[in-house]
């Protein structure tokens, strides 16, 4: 049974540490330790000391547990957390460090006489170097920033030691319990983390309104863009409803594609159309404005067959008591063209003119051109800004424009 003393005191020109000092009365054993009073510092800090004359050997030194000391001179290093935090001269830390070596010298002997033979030869070396017969580097690093290495010459500079401030890396976070570093790695975490996962949002359901699940993910289209994808999948009525929402911003010039279709296999090249993308099929002399059908990610079948589904299957004209039947003869007429055009039986072009920038159809021969397909680049007119609304949207020199206002 022994006794621990602590003491809070303040070391001049470096802060407040806590000091303990265990004692035992029956053994004998005695030990002390020191802890820093305060808090991890924003920056990890390195003691480089050149030591040339004994002098040097009494300047106090608080290696915290979490420090790495060195003597290059020797290729002698003290890992981080194998040793207790001192408060100790530098001398003291070289006999500590001999005392490490010498605790284990008897069993080395009877085990293996050469590593202790080495040993020995190496702690006559560290024994020396109080001597002070020649001149060696010793170096404190401590992420911590807690550690300390005296100047006596305090508060002027002391040419002999140089102190580094440095920023931790993520491994040094790490290994004193911290997160990440910095905010753009935590950025640059998230981002792969929703890059990588389906991520889920309570919503409503677009049908009966009743509460349903949202799933989202990005994916990137090769040769084009990031998109995010969104599907609801309502369990009350049964409704499915998907989404595609630009990864990007509005692109500086809007895109217009033209698609010849020759061949059955155009169906399935995969096509993406934004909510400000229009679509036109010349020989049909059909034309379906921005807005309608809202984004989707899908093939060029699909986009076909939502096509005739919205203009025959759920025309409100094409049934009924109501319906004409000279209109209801060539919605017949259209759903059957499209069929061909579905089926490879007729050739047509499709043309998607986005304003915005944000659709894309598949190139089957990228990275090489597609003999079928013309991608134009156009400036967009009024009308065009004054549907994305960035007619009225001013970011430069907004907030000068507010004050003459």
């Amino acid at each position: 049974m022994g006794m621990t003393r602590l003491l809070l005191t303040k070391i001049p020109f470096f802060k407040e540490i806590i000091v303990s000092s265990f004692a035992c009365e029956n053994c004998g054993w005695v030990n002390n330790e020191i802890q820093s009073a305060g808090k991890i510092q924003e920056q990890g800090v390195q003691y480089k000391l050149h030591v040339s004359s004994k002098e040097d050997l009494n300047r106090e030194v608080v290696k915290a547990d979490c420090a790495t000391t060195k003597i290059p001179e020797l290729d002698f290093e003290i890992p981080p957390f194998t040793q207790k935090g001192a408060l100790s001269t530098l001398e003291g830390l070289i006999d500590r460090a001999v005392a490490g070596l010498e605790q284990d010298q008897p069993t080395r002997k009877a085990t293996d006489p050469d590593v202790a033979s080495k040993i020995e030869e190496f702690i006559e070396k560290l024994t020396k170097l109080k001597d002070v017969e020649m001149p060696f580097t010793l170096v404190v690093d401590d992420p911590s920033g807690n550690s300390f290495v005296e100047n006596p010459n305090a508060p002027q500079k002391d040419e002999a030691l140089m102190i580094t401030h440095y920023k931790r890396d993520a491994v040094q976070d790490s290994m004193l319990g911290l997160q990440a570093s910095t905010e753009e790695e935590k950025s640059q975490n998230t981002m792969e983390d929703l890059r990588n996962e389906v991520l889920q949002f309570g919503t409503n359901c677009p049908g009966c309104n009743a509460p349903a699940e949202t799933n989202m993910k990005i994916v990137q289209i090769p040769h084009f863009k990031e998109v995010i994808i969104m599907a609801t999948n309502c369990e009350a009525c049964g409704q499915r409803t998907n989404e595609v929402k630009s990864g990007g911003a509005t692109e500086p010039l809007g895109t217009k594609i033209t698609l010849r279709i020759t061949d059955p296999s155009d169906m399935s090249r995969d096509l993406l159309k934004s909510e400000t993308c229009a679509v036109s099929i010349p020989e049909l002399e059909f034309e379906l404005g921005m807005g309608i059908l809202g984004g989707k990610f899908t093939t060029l079948e699909g986009l076909l067959n939502d096509v005739k589904e919205l203009t025959v299957a759920k025309n409100p004209f094409f049934a009924g008591d109501s319906t004409i039947p000279e209109r209801s003869e060539k919605l017949r007429e259209f759903g059957q063209k499209l069929n061909e055009i579905i089926l490879g039986k007729r050739e047509a072009h499709i043309i998607l003119r986005d304003s915005a920038g944000n659709s894309y159809l598949q190139n089957l021969y990228a990275p090489d051109p597609d003999p079928e397909m013309t991608v134009e680049k156009f400036e967009r007119t009024f009308e065009d800004n004054e549907e994305l609304g960035l007619n009225d949207m001013n970011t430069e020199d907004y907030q000068e424009q507010k004050v003459d206002n």
